[in-house]
């Protein structure tokens, strides 16, 4: 398979628990692989453990685990307004630490979260 080249700006992707496990369910883990850096927030990797273990190392795919970081006010406020658990919130936070980083989530709620800010 052909390695498609993505500008530069979308090369490391940020990973909410949905598109991990919904993609391990599919067989479709692989298609992350193009990517240069998948992070992967410390809560969603305990939540993906907990719901699919085998999505993390069983494809193959070389995740690396983000320890958290600093939560700023305004996903604290974003998390509130939105109703965000932990992964989630910790996922926004990592994208603004990783601006350049594309966000794959599963929740419209997240979505609407990181529109508004």
């Amino acid at each position: 398979m052909e390695k498609i080249e993505l500008p530069v700006p979308f090369r490391t992707i940020i990973l909410d628990a949905g598109p991990i496990i919904h993609l391990d369910e599919l067989g479709c883990l692989p298609l992350l692989s193009d990517f240069d850096e998948l992070l992967v927030p410390a809560a969603v990797w305990e939540e993906v453990e907990h719901h699919r273990p085998a999505a993390l190392t069983g494809a193959g795919i070389p995740f690396t685990k983000s320890h958290t970081v600093a939560v700023q006010d305004y996903v604290f406020a974003l998390r509130d307004a939105f109703n965000l658990d932990r992964g989630e919130t910790e996922a926004i936070s990592l994208c603004f630490a990783h601006p350049h980083a594309l966000l794959l989530t599963d929740d419209a709620a997240v979505r609407l979260a990181v529109a508004a800010s």
